[in-house]
């Protein structure tokens, strides 16, 4: 019984602890890695808390509007996606770096949806403040 008890005990602190963890990406220093966690949580986890963790205040706000990842997906972006492999372009890394405080970001998608194989491409801004990086804007399709 004692086992017992303890194990409910060590279970529910660690339900308590890692709870904060899921309604926010931690600080993450590269803005592509920034724009995948982003896209990552929208699209394959459908945390649209999360995601919005890594935008500036206006952009949260419109993303929080819609209530529902799915929701986001379809109507800012254009793209539903069941499961999605989400990968940033790093050809322009060399460009990013003569800008330390501004990134354009493109990101490429491969993924399904309803057995369907599909492949898109989007572009984000990010600016960094206080040394962390925020999704400022979604840019228009680059094609």
């Amino acid at each position: 019984m004692k086992y017992l008890s303890f194990l409910f005990a060590v279970s529910l602190l660690l339900l308590v602890g890692c709870g904060d963890n899921k309604e926010e990406i931690t600080t993450i220093e590269n803005p592509e890695l920034v724009t995948v966690a982003f896209f990552d949580a929208l699209y394959n986890e459908k945390n649209i808390k999360k995601a919005a963790s890594v935008c500036s205040p206006q952009l949260a706000r419109i993303i929080l509007h819609y209530k529902r990842p799915q929701a986001v997906a379809r109507h800012l972006f254009n793209m539903s996606y069941d499961k999605v492999e989400i990968k940033p372009d790093d050809s322009g890394v060399k460009v990013r770096e003569q800008f330390k405080d501004k990134a354009v970001i493109t990101v490429y998608f491969d993924g399904y949806y309803q057995e369907n194989r599909l492949k898109d491409v989007k572009r984000v801004s990010l600016v960094q403040k206080d040394g962390k990086w925020t999704i400022d804007k979604i840019l228009k399709d680059p094609f």
